[in-house]
């Protein structure tokens, strides 16, 4: 198979060998490929159950379900707080890339760590920045504080093993990532996607990469879905495959390993002409310790790129995504 077809199609992998030990290098070896090629994979034997996410799936879409005014209680606070209600068309996430679009036409509730000691010295730190910002609770529905938090945790340990997987890829020591992610500052993000009548130009999510180390995705298989840039420069449908996870490379991967590994320009379609279905999506945005230095690992030659904290890297795309014409959104 020539690399341009590779790179037509998202590859499913069953990680379970390498969580037995029955066949690390092998699914080392299988993710490495993706990461070079596409930069998006689809996992199997990943060992999340699904009562959990079907516990999140379904507070997520009570939640979201709620007049506005009730979900505007827990409102992101400010641009720079990646926690609380994101409204619909508040945000842009092409906008990072450097264009103008239309507001995106999905709606969000977000949330960051959940076991850090905001009184730890660590977290207050000015670097931390707003990185430990306290996660804001909707009194409504009952069980979100309880199911968002766990499926945090469960995502943390994926992520943690996805890592691992990636080390071995790389060709570095199982642990080389363990110290740079074990004060991780990720994001649990589920977006709602409602059904609308889309402007002219209006996608429910733009054109984007993510920012950070991987995304750990859930996905549904409605139509109007996630769609990934071929290297032919067509858009390809991505799997959304019973008891499985989309997991995709950010921008900080794809520079850590000095472009080795490739983080792909991806996006959310809308519904096809005449169609206004409901979709929504869980999303794991997993990011290094806000002070892990993002360089060119050793196994990726010379760097290309200076030196970056990864805090300081997250925050700078994080306030992007409010680009020219989205209006930030007031607490109240």
């Amino acid at each position: 198979m020539t690399r341009a077809a590779r790179l037509s199609r998202v590859p499913v992998i069953d990680i379970g060998g390498f969580r037995t030990g029955t066949a690390r290098e092998d699914v080392a070896a299988q993710v490495a490929e993706a990461c070079r090629d596409i930069g998006f994979l689809v996992i199997s034997g990943h060992g999340v159950s699904e009562e959990l996410v079907d516990r999140i799936d379904r507070v997520s879409r009570a939640f979201f379900d709620l007049p506005l005014d009730e979900k505007m209680a827990v409102v992101r606070p400010a641009r720079d707080v990646t926690r609380g209600y994101v409204p619909l068309e508040n945000e842009a996430v092409a906008a990072s890339r450097g264009a103008a679009p239309e507001g995106d036409l999905n709606e969000s509730f977000m949330i960051g760590p959940v076991d850090a000691d905001p009184e730890d010295h660590y977290c207050r730190r000015a670097a931390a920045g707003t990185h430990f910002h306290p996660n804001l609770w909707p009194d409504r529905p009952p069980g979100l504080r309880e199911a968002f938090t766990d499926y945090y945790r469960e995502m943390s340990a994926l992520a943690a093993t996805l890592m691992r997987i990636f080390a071995l890829a790389l060709n570095l020591p199982e642990t080389w990532f363990d110290s740079r992610i074990d004060r991780h500052v990720s994001r649990l993000r589920v977006r709602n996607y409602p059904p609308c009548r889309p402007r002219p130009g209006q996608l429910r999510a733009g054109p984007h990469s993510d920012y950070g180390s991987l995304t750990i995705l859930k996905t549904e298989a409605v139509p109007g879905g996630l769609q990934v840039m071929s290297e032919a420069g067509e858009w390809t449908d991505v799997p959304a495959l019973p008891e499985t996870f989309v997991v995709n490379l950010g921008d900080m991967m794809a520079r850590w390993t000095n472009d080795r590994w490739v983080s792909t320009l991806h996006r959310v379609a809308n519904p096809p002409s005449g169609e206004t279905n409901r979709r929504q999506s869980i999303v794991f945005f997993h990011n290094p310790n806000y002070d892990a230095v993002i360089d060119c690992i050793p196994s990726c030659g010379a760097s290309a790129y200076p030196p970056i904290a990864a805090g300081a890297y997250l925050n700078e795309k994080f306030i992007s995504t409010q680009g020219p014409g989205v209006p930030e959104a007031t607490a109240r």
